[in-house]
Order: structure tokens, then C-alpha cells, then sequence
């Protein structure tokens, strides 16, 4: 079983649903293989999940070689209301976060900032992201490749990626917290910091 085969088994796992039951939109970019947004819904939420960002291990893109085996592997899931209309763009945007890695050499870990500068979707006034731990479980892949872990999506406005640079990713989440916000609805303001 290849690497996207486990990982889709494991996502599609931990959702209990088939792969019968899920959308699935493919965004392909030049130079870069095709990266597949899976849609699933779950009660009010609706989960959105990158594959193909996994293919590769991610590295440093000053090594002289890449390990084509070992180095961290990495899926994004964006969690969003259901029922509110996410308009044009979406399944674009997270296919450009997912091949941030191919393309510009980031390694993709928990707490990173990643700015699209464009939203994410149209309209939105998201236009950067902050990634975060996925309570979906590893997907552990044969010796010696390094598990491919999900992290969470979550759109941030200008105001609030500007807040994560000075004050960092866990004062954002406590003013989050704080204020109430329910960071998975797509028309949310930002927070008051």
C-alpha cells in the first residue's frame, strides 16, 4: 500500500465514513504532482483534508540531497461550519498550502504561520493561516519514512497574523478563547487585540 493510499485509509478511518461517502476536488500546479482536497461532512462541520502533500518527506531545500525516505510528512485539514457558504477558491487555496513544502522548501509544523497573501477563498477576509495539532491519529508508514502527521487549518486575518508575529501563536489562540470566537465559522470577525 503506497503512502497516500495509508494516509487516505487513515483520514477516511478516523471520520468513519468510505470513500464512497466523500467529494473530492484535485488542484495541480506546475512542476508539482496533483494535490486532492477531500470534503467530509460530520454532523454541523464539514472537514476539508489535503492529500498529496504527503508524497515527499519535506526538507531543507539548502540540503545538496534530498532524503527521498526520511523527514517529517505533513496533511492539512481545515474544519469549517457546515451550512455556511463557503464561496470559489477554497479547494485552490488549501492545494497551494499543501504544496508550500514542494515549492518553497517550508516545512509545515504546528504553530507555523503561513501568509497566502491573496484569501484563501474569495470574499474571505482570511489571508494567511495558522497551523496547529490534529487530534487525527499518525499515519505510521514503513521503517525508516517518519510518520505523516495532519495539522489543523485555521484562517487568520491580517490584524491577527500581524498579532502571531509579535506575540506568538498561543497568545492568538488565548485571545481567541478569551473572546469567544468560534474560529470554524468562515464569516467570523477578527479578534479585538
Amino acid at each position: 500500500m503506497g503512502v497516500l493510499d495509508r494516509v487516505r485509509a487513515g483520514v477516511l478511518g478516523h471520520f468513519g465514513v468510505d470513500a464512497a461517502g466523500v467529494d473530492t476536488a484535485s488542484v495541480t500546479f506546475l512542476g508539482v504532482e496533483p494535490i486532492e482536497i477531500l470534503r467530509i461532512l460530520d454532523g454541523e462541520l464539514v472537514h476539508y483534508v489535503t492529500l498529496g502533500g504527503s508524497r515527499h518527506p519535506m526538507g531543507d531545500p539548502a540540503d545538496a540531497l534530498a532524503d527521498p525516505v526520511r523527514g517529517p510528512r505533513a496533511e492539512l485539514v481545515l474544519t469549517l461550519r457546515h451550512g455556511v457558504a463557503v464561496t470559489a477558491g477554497l479547494v485552490r487555496g488549501l492545494g497551494v498550502l499543501a504544496a508550500t513544502p514542494s515549492v518553497e522548501g517550508v516545512v509545515l509544523r504546528s504553530d507555523a504561520l503561513l501568509d497566502l497573501g491573496e484569501p484563501l477563498f474569495s470574499g474571505a477576509p482570511f489571508t494567511a493561516v495558522l497551523l496547529g495539532d490534529s487530534d487525527i491519529p499518525e499515519v505510521v508508514l514503513p521503517e525508516p519514512a517518519d510518520p505523516v502527521r495532519y495539522l489543523t487549518v485555521t484562517p487568520v486575518t491580517a490584524t491577527e497574523a500581524a498579532w502571531v508575529r509579535v506575540r506568538g501563536a498561543a497568545a492568538l489562540r488565548e485571545a481567541w478563547a478569551e473572546a469567544g470566537i468560534d474560529i470554524r465559522d468562515p464569516e467570523r470577525g477578527a479578534a479585538t487585540l
